[in-house]
């Protein structure tokens, strides 16, 4: 049972204009708000891209370039392919500032994939009975990497390495008016098939290719809300991660730094004008002073303060228990919790613990994948990782005795089941075992 804060914060506590404290009753609509803060496909967006994916399904290639020439800035002549040299020349061109930092990123995020690969195995169920399991990678996938409001070569990154641990035969990459630094990855990478086209029509290119791109198993990586349409769309004709949506940060801290708070969700905040973020604790002087540090931090950041204003929110929690519940219950992208919190989040894409793992830097280098769950995904996944890139593919191996053994039971629920060729098929090997 929820218990109140000793000294509740109110609203009128906070400081003018800055990101809204809500405590006692009022906490329990403000959190209906944030967990049905779901993933919304317009139904004009829905329409929009569904012409977009009928028409480069239908019309290839050149369907595809009407789009990109007139979404992507795609010149009327210019390839889709992105050719070696440019990647390469835009790899040599690279600060050594830059290409060191790439290169460190890599290796981070390269090791953590290697670390999470599931193992293949061989057991025996019982005699005669061996039971186990095989990894294979998928054949292809496709990584888009956006390239609108900020040149992203970390998701390059992020969704090219998971693909190569994994063993992927080909690996395509997509990305919209590609920024040098996007192009420079990919060479670091050795990344062989890069097309300068993005959107829906780059979504619909993947999964059912054209005369210049092959179709893939499985498309990668996050987008805007056309990407993304586009994925729920063709999901049911190629394989998808996830549905994601905007970015969502969720801290919860009753003694910490609030310049390190507020630093965290400003970051996180300065995606998009429409990222979640999230302050809970039960200390009334943090909220005000977490308050303060974003109103401060935001007047130069006018997407980050846009964010705030319509979707941030302190939650005054009356007890550790209830901000627990909180955060289980809005299931953010990132959250940062103390460590002796671990053990109670539930639901989460990744989890950062302590004053000094900033969200940042889960977003770029210290390996786990930033290709999150959003809009309460993380309910029921966690992040893009190496087994998004994997089959495991289960394996059976019964020996005569083994037969004898097990064929009573397998008889006995298929009659039951009224499958009388599923005891068949185990009673006809009988005589001979």
């Amino acid at each position: 049972m929820w218990r109140r804060a000793s000294k509740p914060v109110g609203r009128s506590e906070a400081p003018q204009n800055a990101m809204k404290i809500v405590t006692g009753k009022k906490i329990e609509s403000e959190l209906k708000k944030q967990v049905n803060r779901r993933i919304l496909f317009s139904a004009a967006t829905e329409k929009l891209v569904e012409g977009i994916v009928a028409d480069v399904r239908k019309g290839g290639d050149k369907a595809l370039r009407r789009y990109a020439v007139k979404f992507d800035s795609l010149q009327p002549k210019q390839s889709f392919v992105v050719s070696q040299q440019e990647m390469q020349n835009a790899l040599a061109g690279a600060s050594p500032e830059f290409r060191h930092a790439l290169e460190s990123a890599a290796a981070s995020i390269r090791k953590f994939a290697e670390w999470q690969k599931p193992a293949p195995f061989t057991r025996e169920m019982q005699p005669g009975v061996n039971v186990g399991q095989v990894i294979r990678p998928l054949d292809s996938v496709g990584c888009y990497v956006p390239g609108g409001r900020y040149p992203l070569p970390s998701t390059l990154l992020m969704t090219v390495i998971p693909a190569q641990v994994a063993g992927v035969r080909e690996i395509v990459v997509v990305s919209p008016r590609p920024a040098q630094e996007t192009l420079a990855a990919a060479a670091l990478l050795g990344v062989s098939k890069f097309y300068r086209i993005g959107g829906a029509q780059a979504v619909a290119a993947l999964a059912y290719g054209t005369e210049t791109i092959k179709p893939v198993n499985k498309i990668v990586g996050p987008g805007n809300k056309f990407v993304t349409t586009a994925k729920k769309l063709v999901s049911f004709d190629c394989g998808i991660d996830m549905i994601a949506g905007p970015t969502e940060a969720l801290i919860i801290s009753d003694d910490g730094n609030p310049k390190f708070i507020a630093a965290d969700l400003l970051a996180q905040a300065e995606h998009d004008p429409d990222t979640s973020v999230v302050f809970v604790t039960t200390a009334k002087k943090l909220a005000e002073q977490v308050a303060k540090e974003l109103k401060s931090g935001a007047k130069s950041n006018p997407i980050a303060r846009q964010s705030l204003k319509t979707n941030g929110v302190i939650f005054a929690a009356g007890s550790r228990e209830q901000s627990i519940e909180i955060a289980n219950a809005i299931a953010s992208e990132h959250i940062t919790i103390p460590g002796d919190y671990l053990d109670d989040i539930t639901s989460a894409g990744s989890i950062f613990i302590g004053d000094y793992s900033a969200q940042s830097i889960g977003d770029y280098a210290s390996g786990p994948n930033h290709t999150l769950p959003t809009g309460g995904i993380a309910r029921y996944r966690g992040g893009l990782s190496v087994m998004d890139f994997l089959k495991v593919i289960t394996v059976q191996e019964v020996s005569r005795e083994g037969l004898r053994d097990i064929a009573p039971i397998v008889e006995t629920l298929a009659e039951a089941e009224g499958l009388k060729a599923h005891a068949e098929s185990v009673r006809v090997r009988c005589p001979n075992a």
